[in-house]
């Protein structure tokens, strides 16, 4: 029997502004996109670790589809 429960983080292919990390993110948390772009960018302006943060998300997850 194989267990399908799990979730992947990925970047979202329809709910994307640059590439798809806050749309992806907000999917995996269940929560609005808006909210997840709004944190990142006060942790932008707070020292830059927004910017750092979506970089290696970009990087690390995939789009979605392309598992």
């Amino acid at each position: 029997m194989e267990n399908n429960s799990y979730r992947k983080l990925t970047r979202s292919l329809t709910d994307r502004k640059i590439a798809g990390v806050c749309g992806g993110l907000a999917k995996y948390l269940n929560v609005d996109p808006t909210v997840v772009r709004i944190l990142f960018l006060i942790a932008l302006f707070c020292g830059s670790l927004g910017f750092w943060a979506y970089v290696i998300v970009w990087i690390a997850a995939p789009e979605e589809g392309r598992m």
